[in-house]
C-alpha cells in the first residue's frame, strides 16, 4: 500500500469469532487500504487483544459514536446483533456489510457476490447502499459457478446436495467435533446429533414444507442474487465432520445443449473459479485442498447420462473465507474509490 493511497477506517463487529478473525486475516493478506481497524465485540470480550498487521488493538463494544468515525463496518456477530446495530451504524454514516441472515431477503438491501452481481450494491448514480448483505456460505460458492453457466446455456433446474463443515456453526461447531472426538459425549449435541463419524442431514430448523431453513436460504438467495425468480433449486443440506470447507454436488439442467469441454473452459476462464478436473490422476476438489483459499474449486464435471441437457459437477470452497470473510472483503474492495 503506497503512502499516498487513500485509507479507510474499518470496524469488525464480531472480531473475536471465527469469521471475524478470518476477516482480519483476509484484510491483511489482500492488503486492503486500512487506515484504522476497530474491533468490536460483546461486553464480555471488551478489552480483548486483537492482533492486526503486527500490532495489537483492544476490542470495544459497539456504539453510535464509534460507527460515526468508521467508513466500512463488517458485521459477523449474528442476526440479532445485526438487527440492533446495522441501522445504527448506517445512520452514523458507515456502510455495513452484514454476514448474518438479518437483511438478506429484505427487498431494500442488496445481496451481493462480487463475481455475480456487483452492480446491485450501487444505485443509478453509483452511490453504495447503506447496508449490503453477504449471502449464506453455501449459496455463495454455488452462484459463483452458476453465473457463467446461466448466461451461456440458461439454467432450468438445480439439484444440490451439500456436505458442510462444522465451522459453519462457528467456534461452537468446531469445538463440538473436537470434544466428541476426544470421547466427551454431551447431553445436548451442538449439531443436533453426534457429528463425529457421522453425517447429519439437518442444518438450521425445519420448515412446514419439510425443508430446513438452510435449504430455503439456498432457494431464495440464489434467485435474488441471480435476478431470476424462475430458477428452480432443489436442495438437501448435510453437516459432516470436517473442520473447513463446504462441498456441494450439483446436478444442473440447462435450457440449451452444451459441450462438456466447453463448460470446463468457460468455468476456468470465469472469475473466482479454479477447475480441478482430472479424475484419472485423482485430481478433484476437496475441503483439505481448498482450506484457506479464496476461490471456488470445481471438478467431476460430467454429463448426466439419464437426462437431456443436464450436467453433474462437484464444487468446494472454504466456508470461512469465500463463504463469509473473503466475500465481505471483496464487497468492500468494490467500494474503494466510491467513498
Amino acid at each position: 500500500m503506497s503512502s499516498t493511497e487513500k485509507t479507510y477506517s474499518i470496524a469488525i463487529l464480531g472480531a473475536t469469532g471465527l469469521v471475524g478473525r478470518t476477516m482480519l486475516q483476509v484484510l491483511e493478506e489482500r492488503e486492503f487500504p486500512v487506515g484504522e481497524i476497530v474491533p468490536l465485540a460483546s461486553e464480555k470480550s471488551r478489552g480483548r487483544e486483537i492482533p492486526f498487521r503486527g500490532k495489537t488493538c483492544l476490542a470495544e463494544v459497539p456504539s453510535a459514536e464509534i460507527f460515526s468515525r468508521v467508513d466500512i463496518a463488517l458485521f459477523s456477530a449474528g442476526a440479532a446483533a445485526s438487527r440492533e446495530w446495522a441501522p445504527v451504524a448506517a445512520e452514523a454514516g458507515a456502510i455495513v456489510i452484514d454476514n448474518s441472515s438479518a437483511f438478506r431477503m429484505d427487498p431494500e438491501v442488496p445481496l451481493v457476490v462480487p463475481e455475480v452481481n456487483p452492480e446491485a450494491m450501487f444505485d443509478a448514480e453509483g452511490r453504495p447502499a447503506h447496508i449490503i448483505a453477504n449471502p449464506n456460505c453455501s449459496t455463495i460458492q454455488m452462484v459463483v459457478v452458476l453465473k457463467p453457466l446461466h448466461e451461456k446455456y440458461g439454467i432450468r433446474r438445480i439439484v444440490v446436495s451439500t456436505y458442510q463443515s462444522v465451522t459453519g456453526k462457528g467456534k461452537a461447531g468446531r469445538d463440538a467435533l473436537e470434544e466428541e472426538l476426544a470421547g466427551n459425549i454431551p447431553e445436548t449435541f451442538t449439531h443436533v446429533h453426534q457429528i463425529a463419524f457421522n453425517a447429519v442431514p439437518h442444518i438450521d430448523v425445519f420448515q412446514d414444507n419439510g425443508y430446513t431453513k438452510e435449504e430455503m436460504k439456498m432457494v431464495n438467495e440464489t434467485r435474488k442474487i441471480m435476478g431470476d425468480d424462475s430458477l428452480n433449486v432443489s436442495p438437501t443440506t448435510v453437516r459432516i465432520p470436517v473442520y473447513g470447507g463446504h462441498g456441494e454436488s450439483l446436478n444442473i439442467e440447462f435450457e440449451q445443449e452444451f459441450d462438456v469441454d466447453e463448460v470446463r473452459g468457460l468455468l476456468a476462464s470465469s472469475p473466482g473459479i479454479v477447475v480441478e478436473d482430472d479424475p484419472f490422476r485423482n485430481i478433484y476438489p476437496m475441503p483439505l485442498s481448498s482450506f484457506e483459499k479464496d476461490e471456488v474449486f470445481v471438478g467431476r464435471i460430467r454429463r448426466d447420462f439419464w437426462h437431456p441437457r443436464t450436467l453433474n459437477m462437484w464444487i468446494v470452497a472454504d466456508n470461512l473465507r469465500k463463504g463469509a470473510a473473503t466475500n465481505a472483503v471483496q464487497i468492500a474492495e468494490k467500494l474503494v474509490g466510491r467513498l
